[in-house]
């Protein structure tokens, strides 16, 4: 990979456009079952992003000017990912209905996470290098279940709208994962972020969402051979960053659901 720039990042940086989109031939296509399930587990996850910022928001991180920047990018494009999947669901006549509104409010699981968080910032100057690695952990599985999602759905309208959310989640991966490669070279913010990862990770969504919906997505993208091959791929990105060389991440939290597998060492 070669080197950030933030404002390149800013000059390639743009919601979703809606007006783009071939609304009309949505429910021309069939989309299956699962697709909608997935859909509607993912357009939730991108319309917290707000609850998610403001946890940040009482960190460290954004005490760094290209984060701070970064992450007001982050939160108007994952917002549009989340509006433009509503849009779609209600197109092909699976509207998403009345339900909360996050407007910032938190589930319990997600405030004890948020003040954990703070703690931590707080009582460790080298908090950002976790954030970031959490961050490129979160971007690289969240891009790949698009491409997932797309190739499973089959659907012209939705390959062509994760097109661009698949770019803007790639951005967003890049930007974390540069991040997190300068900031792990400290040996003990590797070791520590490591030990975190290990112990506390699992895709957005985990301890938020109901279990039998993680299930669900986990078997419909990635249960068959092409979704642990893309799990694989994933795991293996993220051993390139210094301290995570054996990692398993995504592929263990997999086998979690089969054989009681965790996140953890890769060297056995």
């Amino acid at each position: 990979m070669g080197a950030f720039d933030i404002d390149t990042y800013l000059a390639r940086s743009g919601a979703v456009d809606l007006w783009a989109v071939d609304w009309a031939g949505v429910p021309k296509h069939p989309l299956p079952p699962g697709a909608v399930r997935t859909l509607r587990y993912m357009q939730d996850i991108e319309s917290h992003t707000i609850v998610y910022l403001r946890s940040l928001l009482a960190t460290r991180a954004i005490d760094d000017p290209d984060v701070a920047t970064f992450l007001a990018c982050w939160v108007h494009e994952e917002t549009f990912h989340g509006l433009a999947l509503e849009r779609f669901l209600a197109a092909a006549g699976h509207p998403m209905g009345p339900r909360p509104k996050p407007h910032g409010h938190e589930s319990f699981p997600q405030w004890l996470e948020a003040r954990s968080t703070a703690m931590l910032s707080k009582l460790w100057p080298d908090f950002c290098a976790v954030h970031m690695t959490w961050g490129a952990i979160n971007e690289l599985t969240a891009l790949t279940g698009y491409r997932r999602l797309a190739a499973r759905a089959g659907h012209p309208v939705l390959t062509a709208l994760l097109e661009h959310v698949q770019r803007d989640e790639a951005r967003h991966f890049f930007f974390y994962y540069r991040q997190a490669e300068i900031r792990l070279q400290r040996p003990a913010a590797a070791k520590v972020s490591r030990f975190l990862v290990d112990r506390f990770w699992g895709p957005v969504g985990s301890g938020v969402q109901p279990l039998n919906e993680l299930r669900f997505m986990a078997s419909y993208l990635f249960g068959d051979n092409e979704g642990r091959a893309a799990a694989r791929k994933v795991d293996e990105t993220i051993r390139k960053l210094p301290g995570f060389g054996s990692v398993r991440l995504l592929d263990a939290w997999l086998d979690r659901f089969h054989e009681g597998g965790r996140n953890g060492d890769d060297s056995h």
